[in-house]
Protein backbone atom coordinates (compact mmCIF):
# COMPACT_ATOMS: atom_id res chain seq x y z
CA UNK A 1 0.00 0.00 0.00
CA UNK A 2 1.77 2.94 -1.33
CA UNK A 3 0.87 6.44 0.88
CA UNK A 4 1.37 9.95 -0.04
CA UNK A 5 3.35 12.06 2.81
CA UNK A 6 1.58 13.76 5.37
CA UNK A 7 0.88 17.42 5.08
CA UNK A 8 3.43 19.94 5.71
CA UNK A 9 2.25 23.13 7.76
CA UNK A 10 4.19 26.22 7.86
CA UNK A 11 7.97 25.93 7.94
CA UNK A 12 7.60 22.55 6.41
CA UNK A 13 6.21 20.69 10.03
CA UNK A 14 4.79 17.57 9.55
CA UNK A 15 1.12 17.64 10.22
CA UNK A 16 -0.18 14.64 11.25
CA UNK A 17 -3.53 13.12 12.87
CA UNK A 18 -1.12 10.50 13.80
CA UNK A 19 0.71 11.07 16.73
CA UNK A 20 4.26 11.77 16.46
CA UNK A 21 7.68 9.61 17.12
CA UNK A 22 7.91 9.24 20.34
CA UNK A 23 10.00 12.32 21.41
CA UNK A 24 12.97 10.30 22.92
CA UNK A 25 13.41 7.96 20.42
CA UNK A 26 13.56 11.00 17.63
CA UNK A 27 16.22 12.44 20.24
CA UNK A 28 18.42 9.38 19.44
CA UNK A 29 18.55 9.45 15.82
CA UNK A 30 20.67 11.14 13.02
CA UNK A 31 19.53 11.71 9.73
CA UNK A 32 20.83 12.99 6.68
CA UNK A 33 20.48 15.88 4.88
CA UNK A 34 16.71 14.93 3.88
CA UNK A 35 15.85 13.73 7.46
CA UNK A 36 16.52 9.86 6.46
CA UNK A 37 18.21 7.27 7.97
CA UNK A 38 19.25 3.43 6.83
CA UNK A 39 17.19 1.13 7.94
CA UNK A 40 18.58 -2.76 7.10
CA UNK A 41 15.96 -5.60 7.21
CA UNK A 42 17.06 -8.75 8.66
CA UNK A 43 15.05 -12.07 8.82
CA UNK A 44 14.42 -12.55 12.96
CA UNK A 45 15.26 -16.60 12.91
CA UNK A 46 18.05 -17.28 10.38
CA UNK A 47 20.18 -13.24 10.67
CA UNK A 48 20.09 -13.13 6.69
CA UNK A 49 20.19 -9.82 5.98
CA UNK A 50 17.08 -9.18 3.18
CA UNK A 51 17.30 -5.86 2.27
CA UNK A 52 18.11 -1.75 2.97
CA UNK A 53 15.59 1.08 3.01
CA UNK A 54 15.19 4.49 4.12
CA UNK A 55 13.05 5.88 6.75
CA UNK A 56 12.28 9.05 8.42
CA UNK A 57 10.87 9.69 11.61
CA UNK A 58 7.33 9.38 10.42
CA UNK A 59 7.87 5.73 8.53
CA UNK A 60 9.91 4.53 12.23
CA UNK A 61 6.31 5.33 13.78
CA UNK A 62 4.82 3.83 11.16
CA UNK A 63 6.95 0.62 11.61
CA UNK A 64 6.64 0.90 15.39
CA UNK A 65 2.73 0.86 15.49
CA UNK A 66 1.57 -0.67 12.75
CA UNK A 67 3.90 -3.90 12.93
CA UNK A 68 4.40 -3.77 9.53
CA UNK A 69 7.44 -2.33 8.10
CA UNK A 70 6.92 1.24 6.32
CA UNK A 71 9.99 2.92 4.24
CA UNK A 72 10.01 6.06 2.41
CA UNK A 73 10.75 5.72 -1.68
CA UNK A 74 13.39 8.17 -2.57
CA UNK A 75 12.83 7.32 -6.15
CA UNK A 76 8.75 8.08 -5.81
CA UNK A 77 8.95 10.55 -2.67
CA UNK A 78 6.20 8.37 -0.81
CA UNK A 79 6.06 6.18 2.02
CA UNK A 80 5.61 2.42 1.10
CA UNK A 81 4.67 -0.37 3.31
CA UNK A 82 6.88 -4.01 2.01
CA UNK A 83 4.67 -5.91 0.41
CA UNK A 84 1.51 -3.58 0.19
CA UNK A 85 1.42 -4.27 -3.27
CA UNK A 86 3.39 -7.84 -3.96
CA UNK A 87 2.33 -9.66 -1.11
CA UNK A 88 5.97 -10.33 -0.03
CA UNK A 89 5.39 -8.79 3.60
CA UNK A 90 7.72 -7.88 6.54
CA UNK A 91 6.23 -8.35 9.86
CA UNK A 92 8.25 -6.53 12.55
CA UNK A 93 9.84 -8.69 15.03
CA UNK A 94 12.03 -6.03 16.82
CA UNK A 95 13.65 -2.82 16.07
CA UNK A 96 17.23 -1.58 17.40
CA UNK A 97 18.37 1.26 17.26
CA UNK A 98 22.54 0.91 16.23
CA UNK A 99 25.41 2.53 18.78
CA UNK A 100 25.88 6.04 16.40
CA UNK A 101 22.17 6.63 16.09
CA UNK A 102 22.30 6.63 11.93
CA UNK A 103 21.56 2.89 11.05
CA UNK A 104 18.05 1.07 12.46
CA UNK A 105 17.76 -3.02 12.08
CA UNK A 106 14.44 -4.18 11.92
CA UNK A 107 14.43 -7.80 12.59
CA UNK A 108 11.08 -9.52 10.54
CA UNK A 109 9.46 -12.05 9.46
CA UNK A 110 9.66 -12.14 5.54
CA UNK A 111 7.15 -13.69 3.50
CA UNK A 112 8.39 -14.47 0.15
CA UNK A 113 11.19 -12.91 -1.51
CA UNK A 114 12.45 -9.39 -0.12
CA UNK A 115 14.11 -8.21 -2.96
CA UNK A 116 11.92 -6.06 -5.92
CA UNK A 117 13.68 -8.73 -8.65
CA UNK A 118 12.44 -11.71 -7.21
CA UNK A 119 15.33 -12.97 -5.31
CA UNK A 120 14.97 -14.16 -1.83
CA UNK A 121 17.47 -10.80 -0.84
CA UNK A 122 18.83 -8.00 -1.96
CA UNK A 123 22.14 -9.16 -2.05
CA UNK A 124 21.76 -12.62 -4.04
CA UNK A 125 22.21 -10.84 -7.75
CA UNK A 126 25.41 -9.75 -7.52
CA UNK A 127 27.95 -11.18 -4.83
CA UNK A 128 31.34 -9.58 -5.26
CA UNK A 129 34.84 -11.42 -5.58
CA UNK A 130 36.88 -10.55 -2.36
CA UNK A 131 39.59 -12.21 -0.43
CA UNK A 132 38.38 -14.23 2.76
CA UNK A 133 41.09 -14.74 5.42
CA UNK A 134 40.74 -18.21 7.01
CA UNK A 135 40.70 -17.68 10.49
CA UNK A 136 44.38 -19.62 11.04
CA UNK A 137 45.46 -16.96 8.34
CA UNK A 138 44.86 -14.21 10.34
CA UNK A 139 48.28 -14.27 12.53
CA UNK A 140 48.01 -13.21 16.18
CA UNK A 141 47.09 -9.00 15.20
CA UNK A 142 44.05 -9.96 14.41
CA UNK A 143 42.93 -10.32 18.48
CA UNK A 144 44.87 -7.32 19.09
CA UNK A 145 41.79 -4.65 20.37
CA UNK A 146 40.81 -2.52 17.53
CA UNK A 147 42.30 -4.23 15.09
CA UNK A 148 38.99 -4.63 13.07
CA UNK A 149 38.55 -0.98 13.14
CA UNK A 150 39.38 1.03 10.13
CA UNK A 151 42.90 3.08 10.55
CA UNK A 152 43.93 0.55 13.59
CA UNK A 153 47.44 0.60 12.57
CA UNK A 154 47.58 3.82 11.32
CA UNK A 155 49.86 5.95 13.65
CA UNK A 156 47.40 8.40 15.50
CA UNK A 157 45.89 4.78 16.49
CA UNK A 158 48.47 4.08 18.55
CA UNK A 159 47.68 7.09 20.54
CA UNK A 160 43.89 6.77 21.02
CA UNK A 161 44.84 3.34 22.62
CA UNK A 162 48.11 4.08 24.76
CA UNK A 163 50.03 1.83 22.83
CA UNK A 164 52.27 1.34 19.41
CA UNK A 165 53.14 -1.75 18.26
Amino acid sequence: MREQPPATGQNGAVTSRQPPLDPDIARMLKRDGAGLFPAVAQQHDSGEVLMVGWMDDEALRRTLDSGRVTYWSRSRGEYWVKGGSSGHRQWVRSVALDCDGDTVLVQVDQEGPACHTGDRTCFDAHPLPAHVVAPDERGSGADRPGADHPGANHPAAATRTGSRS
